[in-house]
């Protein structure tokens, strides 16, 4: 197999659940690779499309299972989303159906949380989700009030199996009032490529994104990233057969690609 690809990358956007971590299980190589790339003073930084937690219980999650990293390096489609409406609209009026975290990281960019005349409707996972809640995110929609989901994900990958993601909600809107999102803001949609461009200092092609989801990480290929699919989450290798998304490379795990370092 060509690894220039591999060469040519000179910073590493990584996946946590999948392709780090699994539940509260740390997943094959992830210790060993980010190692790897320190001696080889490669930067890396987490992206993640789970809007339903901060970036400090992130980084604490990651030192429990070892891993040190501070909160400036690791990204979430929260983030993202709260970046994308600062430049719409500062200090908007937002409704939020979305955990106590995703409301924080709205909050500390200025925004103002409302149930009433919102300038914009943000939809994350919410792992707190009421019919409620779901009641009025459709009411405002059917209403025209611009609709945003941070990420597109359809299950989120656990030690057992998988847990409904944003998408079984955005599905439910769709049913209830024939409309999609406005913009989605997470991987692989253009926001928050946008993002990571101008947080790392990169052009998108000195990228690599290392992912287990096929519509996500990998779909960020189509905006010149180069991708490597692990094997350790969602995806298995049959699903490569019928998907519209071609990873430039495929492991089994971050462990056989510290092998593949280790032999450049």
């Amino acid at each position: 197999m060509n690894f220039e690809k591999l060469k040519k990358i000179r910073c590493y956007l990584l996946d946590m659940d999948g392709t780090i971590f699994l539940g509260g299980k740390l997943l094959p190589g992830a210790a060993d690779f980010l190692e790897l790339l320190r001696q080889r003073g490669i930067p890396f930084y987490f992206l993640t499309n789970n809007s339903s937690r901060s970036k400090i219980e992130y980084a604490n999650k990651l030192s429990h299972l070892g891993i040190q990293a501070p909160e400036n390096q690791i990204f979430t489609s929260g983030e993202a989303t709260a970046i994308f409406i600062n430049k719409q609209k500062p200090g908007a009026r937002i409704f939020v159906v979305g955990t106590q975290p995703l409301e924080a990281e709205m909050r500390n960019h200025g925004f103002h949380l409302v149930e009433e005349q919102p300038d914009f409707v943000v939809l994350g996972f919410d792992t707190t989700l009421t019919y409620n809640k779901l009641w009025k995110l459709c009411d405002f929609v059917r209403a025209g009030v611009p609709y945003i989901a941070t990420h597109p994900d359809y299950n989120c990958p656990t030690e057992t199996g998988f847990m409904p993601d944003i998408g079984a909600m955005i599905a439910f809107v769709e049913a209830s009032t024939g409309k999609c999102p406005d913009y989605i803001i997470g991987k692989p949609n253009l926001p928050v490529v946008e993002a990571m461009v101008e947080k790392t200092g990169y052009d998108v092609k000195e990228l690599g994104m290392i992912g287990d989801r096929l519509y996500t990480d990998i779909a960020l290929g189509r905006a010149g990233l180069t991708t490597v699919l692990v094997l350790s989450g969602e995806t298995k290798s049959q699903d490569l057969l019928s998907s519209e998304f071609t990873p430039d490379y495929v492991m089994e795990n971050l462990a056989e690609l510290v092998e593949v370092y280790k032999s450049l």
